[in-house]
């Protein structure tokens, strides 16, 4: 009896062993993601590009989707909440930023060496790319996450798209000019019923970049209000004489009826109500967006792309930031929960192929999203005619689109067929006519923790009173009368603490 009971012990525990050995071969992790919208639901958890890397690597992903509207809240109560709040790992640039990470870097697994160990995909691209490994690296040169580099990608950003069908009605040539455009825009206002110049739900970032362009005002998108003088010298973009002539000129814009009198005060879906309705047709003059369909939907075959107008200087300037664009980090941030980084890290060096990289923007080859053709081309497919959906709301739903690792050579770029109908074959093409007009930006720097502290303090009182004041100064004017008092209640807020700090990361950077 006791040699039954010792056997059958042993054989427990053997088949404990077992169970635990097959367990580490094939790990499930918690990942948590965050979207932009819920509309677009969680079917880019379930594709066939996924499913193949799960069962080459024997890695199964948990996937813990959030939203972006509520994910700050969410965000800060996991993190305040301890290191036992969090999943295995972050996916997703717009999960954590260097702010979330940097002060909490006890939570978090260093993988400066264990890329090396476990990704000979992201190894090679860092030789090949030093930019990649430069984009991830903090302060110290340590890095926290893992890089990103969008394929298929243009130099501009947002381009400025007019109603064509509106200037042929009105006998109105192209605008060339600020003050054409600005005639223009008057001109659309009242032409017909509900139309106006421009409907958007602005703010000063948001116009910076591309009401205000003609100007020479644009902004990082970091949203820190810094961008690159005429000597291209970094500035802090609210305290320039050209920002103030530029918030003159829309101050006229507004008076003269060509914004719309909800500018301010509109949320982004009010505004896509209004300029998506068929029904009633198009009612924007003009629209700045990545593409016309992206913004407009059907509305969309009435506009163009515009040629960037002249400013003031005879410039003329478009809305441009490929390192910011295209380049991202902090795409997979691995926690100290995670009981086999390792084995996660060689999950992940597979979003590090070519096929990947394209499969993770545009959406699974076995999914019927890209075909494979015999001359060695990959074609994307339009989603069919009865899916209600247009090629970048597929992408988004099917697939991480600008979020998670990815890298594409640009050899293998010139093998991907686009449609030339919607999306990136749009943005390409439209690309090719302000692309000569883009300039340096303010760069994506990194923040040592002190300075990411500091930043915290100082950024939101004054990038809210910059947005107040901007704001103020369009509907009411004012701005000649009250310039010198808001400046020097900038300097009163330490503004030029603020700028110090930007402008020491941007020495650091330039120095690399």
């Amino acid at each position: 009896m006791k040699k039954l009971l010792s056997l059958a012990l042993a054989l427990c525990m053997l088949l404990s062993l077992c169970a635990a050995a097959a367990a580490e071969e094939n790990p499930t992790f918690t990942v948590a993601i965050v979207r932009w919208t819920e509309t677009w639901g969680t079917d880019f958890t379930q594709t066939a590009f996924l499913k193949e890397i799960s069962e080459k690597t024997g890695v199964n992903i948990e996937w813990q989707p959030y939203w972006n509207g509520s994910w700050g809240d969410q965000k800060s109560l996991m993190l305040a909440s301890g290191l036992s709040a969090l999943p295995d790992a972050f996916f997703g640039s717009i999960s954590l930023t260097d702010a979330d990470i940097v002060p909490n870097l006890d939570y978090f697994v260093e993988l400066t060496d264990l890329i090396g160990q476990y990704m000979p995909n992201l190894s090679a691209i860092f030789e090949k790319d030093p930019s990649m490994k430069a984009m991830c690296m903090d302060a110290d040169g340590k890095i926290w996450s893992l890089p990103k580099k969008l394929p298929m990608r243009p130099i501009t950003a947002n381009e400025m798209y007019i109603n064509k069908v509106w200037l042929d009605e009105l006998g109105l040539p192209m605008p060339t000019t600020y003050t054409e455009l600005a005639d223009t825009l008057v001109a659309f206002t009242g032409s017909g019923e509900g139309r106006r110049g421009f409907i958007a739900s602005s703010s000063l970032g948001f116009d910076l970049n591309n009401l205000l362009l003609p100007f020479g005002v644009q902004a990082s998108r970091a949203g820190n209000f810094m961008g690159m003088d005429a000597e291209g010298k970094p500035y802090f973009v609210p305290m320039g004489e050209n920002y103030k002539e530029a918030v003159k000129w829309a101050h006229d814009l507004y008076v003269r009826g060509a914004l719309d009198p909800e500018h301010f005060t509109q949320t982004s879906d009010m505004v896509r109500a209004k300029v998506q309705d068929t029904a009633s047709g198009p009612r924007t003059g003009i629209v700045f967006a990545w593409t016309a369909d992206a913004e407009l939907l059907g509305n969309a075959k009435d506009y163009v792309v515009c040629e960037a107008v002249a400013g003031p200087d005879g410039n003329r300037y478009v809305e441009s930031d490929p390192t910011f664009l295209n380049y991202g980090k902090n795409e997979l941030v691995i926690t100290k929960n995670c009981s086999d980084p390792g084995k996660l890290l060689t999950w992940a060096d597979q979003f590090y192929t070519d096929e990947a990289s394209l499969q993770t923007y545009y959406g699974s080859i076995g999914d019927g999203k890209i075909a494979v053709r015999e001359d060695g081309t990959y074609e994307v497919l339009l989603p069919a005619a009865d899916s209600g959906i247009n090629l970048d709301t597929s992408c988004w739903t099917f697939s991480f689109r600008d979020h998670g690792p990815k890298y594409m050579s640009e050899d293998f770029q010139s093998k991907v067929i686009l449609p030339t109908t919607e999306g990136d074959g749009i943005k390409l093409a439209d690309d090719a006519v302000n692309a000569k007009y883009a300039r340096d930006t303010f760069p994506v720097v990194a923040y040592t923790a002190q300075e990411l502290d500091e930043m915290a303090f100082l950024s939101p009182d004054i990038i809210s009173y910059c947005n107040q004041q901007y704001a103020h100064w369009v509907t009411e004017g004012g701005v000649d009368e009250e310039w010198d008092a808001y400046i020097a209640k900038l300097n009163q807020m330490s503004v030029q603490d603020l700028i110090n700090i930007h402008l020491a990361a941007y020495d650091r950077y330039t120095a690399e």
